[in-house]
């Protein structure tokens, strides 16, 4: 075969074979559009014939030469191999979809799930169904962070997550029974059930979403966290004038349940409401004693007196087996001292100062620089956090046995407590009579009754539960300003979680890429995959057949 035939003969090659790749690819990925398999089936075919018939003198001469066994021999091993090579590559991409292995070379791993998803999922005692509501157009996306969870729900070579893409159009059966509205189904949903029958569903399609979807699932109740008010606390109930203000030419945003000011607790609020937490306002002055059904109490940022019941409540409730968060700033003026030295936590009047280790070079806003490692809230910090303007926290040895101070600053700084000469010179110098650092800016630790009442007669007493404490000499670290940044949101969470008793939901967040994205519709993505995986590799297959034909057409014509 020479000249126009060769050539016929390569294009219609390089078009059959792309079409055949196709049309496998299609098979396990539905993406390709038939028109382009069809067609370069067509045009390969038809140019093969044309060669074909265009060779058939050629041919005929080669039949009656001693050449033709020869290349029959040749050809025959050349095809086997390629059958062979075709076989091996079809049996690696079937062993590659059983037995799968996923990389995630991003920088923050954001295409992983987080150690908190994948050991929740390693405890699960029940199959979990998560049946994903979405047209075929717009489950992709989805499709992706699902896959995630099927991946890592695999143990034991079971699958213990079981995924499902319904479209609600061929499916409406299923979407009345489920009870499913139009306004529900407009941006899609995902509904995810335990073996047991329990099931919920919901419309935040982000990892944090789905897994606190399946904590509700996997946890008896919601465990309820109050936050103390009446003393000057920073709330995190939205005021008239906390509300995101509307944008020109844009809807409305929705109201947000939590305060939005930079000083408030909103984020934190909602941080724990994505814990599977139910958060409420506390005004201990009109009750005799903290709610029974607090998992934890806040006082965050006090500036004012509590009246002395209700720091008896208080006293009360931590020793009889409560979990208390305090986070007092530097000079609050309020009564908490003698409460919290009580159990041992005393807090320095002064004001920490690093001039080495601080953000933006604030030297009152030092890091975190060194955690607790063993400590359940603190083992899991690899980042550093921020604390605008914190005060030292330290302990008395003889009183606070049980507790461990979980944060300090960095070596070069001090805790300032000549206030009053730093505001009248403005200058903060270190002296003998200051803290030097590592500073310890945060506690946590037990606390059990001073003294038990008589056992009543029984074979044996039981053990009176241990109340837990945690101490922050700042409360700025988790306002609206200050969670986002570093690990404050990690460590905030953790400690509530600790306080809850609930240290299996103690760890690290879903990873947040800090890189700027490109958001690609449907149509240029599925052009971009066109582009990529068809079009660019058979116009490559076609200039090398063109290459080839014009090279051996030269040395011929020469």
């Amino acid at each position: 075969m020479s000249g126009m035939a060769a050539l016929l003969a390569g294009l219609g090659m390089v078009a059959l074979g792309f079409g055949l790749l196709t049309a496998l690819l299609a098979i396990l990925q539905p993406f390709a559009d038939p028109i382009w398999i069809v067609g370069n089936l067509v045009v390969g075919v038809v140019l093969l014939a044309a060669a074909a018939f265009m060779s058939l003198d050629a041919l005929r001469e080669r039949v009656q030469s001693g050449a033709t066994r020869r290349a029959g021999r040749y050809g025959s091993s050349a095809i086997l191999g390629a059958v062979f090579g075709i076989a091996i590559a079809v049996l690696l991409a079937f062993l590659s979809v059983r037995h799968s292995h996923r990389f995630d070379v991003s920088e923050d791993g954001v295409h992983t799930l987080s150690q908190q998803t994948t050991d929740l999922l390693a405890k699960l005692d029940q199959d979990v169904q998560i049946t994903a509501f979405f047209a075929a157009s717009e489950a992709p996306p989805v499709r992706d962070l699902l896959d995630r969870y099927v991946y890592a729900g695999k143990a034991d070579g079971k699958e213990r997550v079981e995924l499902s893409f319904v479209d609600p159009n061929e499916a409406p059966g299923m979407v009345e029974e489920l009870g499913l509205t139009t306004e529900d189904l407009a941006r899609g949903i995902v509904r995810i059930s335990l073996a047991s029958g329990e099931a919920t569903t919901l419309s935040d399609f982000s990892e944090s979403g789905i897994t606190n979807a399946l904590l509700k699932l996997a946890k008896s109740k919601d465990k309820k966290v109050y936050f103390l008010a009446g003393h000057n606390e920073r709330g995190f109930e939205p005021g008239p004038n906390d509300q995101p203000e509307p944008i020109p030419g844009q809807p409305p945003a929705s109201k947000s349940p939590y305060a939005a000011g930079p000083d408030t607790f909103g984020r934190a609020a909602e941080a724990l409401v994505n814990e599977t937490y139910r958060i409420e306002s506390l005004l201990l002055a009109t009750l005799p004693d903290v709610p029974a059904d607090a998992a934890a109490v806040v006082i965050a940022g006090p500036t004012r007196m509590f009246l002395e019941p209700e720091l008896a409540a208080l006293a009360r409730y931590v020793e009889g087996g409560g979990a208390l968060f305090v986070g007092l700033d530097p000079r609050a003026q309020t009564n908490l001292y003698a409460l919290l030295q009580g159990f041992g936590v005393k807090l320095g009047d002064d004001v920490v100062v690093d001039r080495a280790l601080a953000i933006f070079g604030q030297a009152t806003t030092p890091y975190g620089a060194e955690y607790d490692e063993q400590h359940e809230i603190t083992r899991l910090l690899t980042e550093p956090t921020v604390f605008p303007m914190v005060r030292s926290v330290e302990l008395d040895p003889a009183a606070a046995a049980d507790f461990s101070v979980l944060v300090r600053t960095g070596r070069e700084s001090w805790a300032e407590r000549d206030l009053d000469a730093w505001r009248e010179n403005g200058r903060a110098e270190y002296s003998e009579s200051d803290l030097l650092g590592p500073v310890p800016i945060a506690v946590a630790g037990t606390v059990r009754r001073a003294s038990t009442e008589a056992a009543e007669p029984a074979d044996v007493p039981a053990e009176p539960k241990a109340g837990r404490l945690v101490v922050f000499g700042d409360s700025d670290f988790a306002s609206n300003e200050y969670l986002g940044t570093a690990s404050n949101r990690d460590l905030f969470v953790n400690a509530i979680n600790w306080l809850a008793g609930e240290v299996e939901s103690i760890s690290l967040r879903p990873n947040v890429s800090r890189a700027s994205t490109f958001q690609m519709s449907q149509d240029q993505f599925r052009f971009l995959q066109y582009v990529s995986l068809l079009v660019v590799p058979e116009a490559i297959a076609v200039v090398g057949v063109l290459v080839w034909w014009s090279r051996r057409h030269a040395k011929r014509s020469s």
